[in-house]
């Protein structure tokens, strides 16, 4: 018997992520790197398992990621959200908990381009009177 595969895709910041879900023992791998070995920081790992408490299956499944671009936050953010889709993929029942959570919605917020006669994107150079 073929065991049942979700995939799904997260994108955060400039970070995407292709996230796999199986039934397993609630192992994360992430970039073919245990969680703890990927994210040195602590909070960036419950970013990652959060949408996995809110549906109460923090030991049900095996996680594999591959996430490539942004910084580590954009990358635990992206993962989140592959893991939550993912989920409501897998069963409907999840669907209104991760939505109330606010897991199932893309994060839209990226930097803003850097415009010209100016030092970064909003701020101008110093202004000298004398």
């Amino acid at each position: 018997m073929a065991e049942k595969l979700n995939y799904a895709t997260g994108r955060r910041k400039s970070a995407i992520a292709r996230v796999q879900l199986k039934p397993g023992t609630g192992q994360i791998i992430i970039n073919r790197q245990p969680m703890e070995q990927y994210f040195r920081r602590g909070t960036l790992g419950l970013i990652v398992k959060q949408p996995l408490v809110c549906t109460d299956n923090v030991g049900a499944y095996d996680v594999h990621a591959y996430v490539n671009g942004g910084g580590w936050s954009g990358q635990a953010g992206a993962i989140r959200l592959g893991i939550a889709r993912c989920l409501q993929s897998l069963d409907e029942k999840y669907r209104k908990p991760l939505r109330e959570a606010g897991y199932l919605t893309r994060d839209s917020r990226a930097v803003e381009r850097k415009k010209y006669g100016r030092k970064k994107a909003r701020r101008s150079f110093q202004f000298s009177k004398r």
